[in-house]
């Protein structure tokens, strides 16, 4: 098969030499199409062959050849711009001497250019016939399994350009992608929320229980962290008079990688002032029936062949309450972290000893009931322990003001109402710094630029983080993040000796 491929691109390389001497430029610039396929289609689709002929419109478009049927002298061509496919016909004996020539030197990857008039053949088709085309770019290596498509996942990753000419499926998904993105800058500004950025590289990882990159700045002779998220700047942009503040961006976690997890991945982050968590409930219930609604034209989707339904209101539940219906405990129980530990030891997981009731109860809750969440619901009330920027609940201070919107078993929304007390706030950091000194890496350390921040006085918000990776799968019917992601993280391959 290499040795195939080797010799078909030895060939095109000798066929580019034959087009230069003949006086073509195997990639011309020159050509400019006054149309895109999809265009002519919305126009002409629906007009009779009668019609096509009384009319005589004429046509331009440029594209990737897709298909090549020589007939005799009758060459039926297809061809795909980035909205759509329609066929070409051209008739030999129209061309000219070079043109018939360089005709022959076309190959399934080439672009052209072409001119000419619409009509339809014996079978229906729409149809542009040219007497005349402009060669665009002369493809070099040869498309895959000739259009069936690339089928192994790992080349297809690796190789995203030829996925994307392959699979038009897979560009669809990024066009959805897109779109999404698009409508939640929409949903947002609607509301007022006003778009910003904030630094990628930080002197401290934080906004998240996360094991972040580190890097070196020369100049300056200092580790930065590519950021775990975004939300200890946004919040700044809060106490300086951003009421509404959104960011859509990149983060990166140091961490596995998985159908669910790529390192490099994009996040939005909204705060708003004057909010708590059960007003982002209401909001988020809103943007998703708002995306539903303008992606799928309804409320109900399929994901692997799973019937999800966002018709709200969603279900709310508390974490403790969802623990203890699924593993038969009472209040009491489910408060008692050698209970929790007790179970946990059963399924074979030991937690560390620094770990307390509120990491004991998140690993119940991860293992035993967010697993078997298919439509969307709120898990609300988190533990102290694993929440530490959020706001204490004012009735148990065992638990905050929190909620994750989960979805077919995985977190797509995280949001509480903010800690705004910088001297609580220093508390929970110096815990943190604690447990990082004792292992473990995803502890926040002491951010005294942020406490100052909040020393200044933040209104009381409100802020949430959406996983657009996570959420474009689900919207896209997707199984694996690296489907959504154009081009995700992979093993290096190894190197051929």
């Amino acid at each position: 098969m290499k040795e195939e491929r080797s010799e078909i691109i030895a060939q095109r390389y000798e066929k580019i030499e034959r087009i230069k001497e003949r006086g073509f430029n195997p990639y011309n610039n020159q050509f400019k199409p006054k149309s895109s396929i999809s265009e002519i289609r919305a126009r002409f689709d629906g007009l009779s062959k009668e019609e096509l002929e009384k009319l005589e419109q004429e046509v331009s478009v440029a594209g990737r050849i897709v298909r090549l049927n020589f007939m005799g002298k009758v060459n039926f061509i297809g061809l795909r711009d980035r909205s759509g496919e329609i066929q070409l016909y051209l008739n030999r004996e129209e061309l000219n001497e070079d043109k018939k020539w360089l005709l022959k030197q076309l190959d399934v990857g080439d672009f052209i250019g072409v001119q000419g008039k619409l009509f339809r053949t014996k079978t229906g088709e729409l149809t542009i016939h040219s007497k005349d085309f402009t060669l665009l770019t002369k493809s070099i290596c040869p498309l895959p399994e000739k259009w069936h498509g690339l089928k192994d996942v790992e080349i297809r990753y690796r190789q995203r350009s030829v996925d994307l000419v392959a699979n038009p499926k897979v560009k669809e998904i990024f066009q959805a992608r897109a779109q999404i993105i698009s409508l939640v800058r929409r949903f947002l500004e609607e509301r007022d929320f006003v778009e910003l950025e904030t630094p990628i590289f930080q002197t401290i990882a934080g906004g998240a229980l996360a094991r972040p990159f580190i890097t070196h700045h020369n100049a300056l002779d200092i580790d930065l962290y590519l950021r775990i998220a975004t939300e200890l700047y946004l919040k700044r942009l809060v106490v300086g008079g951003f009421d509404r503040v959104y960011e859509i961006g990149r983060c990166f976690r140091n961490e596995g990688i998985s159908t669910w997890h790529n390192p490099e991945y994009t996040m939005l982050e909204f705060y708003m002032a004057y909010a708590d968590y059960l007003d982002l409930m209401e909001l988020t219930e809103e943007l998703l029936v708002f995306l539903l609604k303008e992606i799928h034209q309804s409320l109900k989707i399929r994901w692997q062949g799973k019937e999800l339904d966002f018709t709200p209101p969603f279900k709310r539940i508390k974490m403790e309450s969802a623990v203890g219906e699924k593993l038969g405990l009472s209040d009491k129980e489910v408060r008692d972290e050698n209970v929790l530990k007790k179970w946990l030891k059963g399924k074979g997981v030991e937690l560390r000893e620094n770990e307390g009731w509120g990491k004991t109860l998140m690993s119940a809750f991860e293992i035993a009931v967010e697993p078997e969440i298919l439509n969307p619901t709120f898990i609300t009330h988190f533990p102290v322990e694993v929440s530490p920027l959020s706001r204490r609940n004012e009735d148990d201070p065992m638990v905050v003001d929190r909620f994750e919107l989960i979805v077919i078993g995985k977190e797509i929304a995280n949001a509480f109402s903010e800690l705004n007390d910088p001297i609580d706030q220093r508390e929970r950091f110096e815990e943190q710094a604690r447990a990082r000194a004792k292992g473990d890496e995803e502890a926040h350390p002491v951010d005294l630029d942020f406490i100052q921040a909040l020393e200044i006085g933040m209104p009381p918000t409100a802020g949430e983080g959406i996983g657009i990776d996570r959420l474009t799968m689900v919207l896209t019917d997707s199984p694996s993040i690296r489907e959504v992601i154009p081009f995700p993280l992979l093993r290096p391959e190894p190197k051929q000796e």
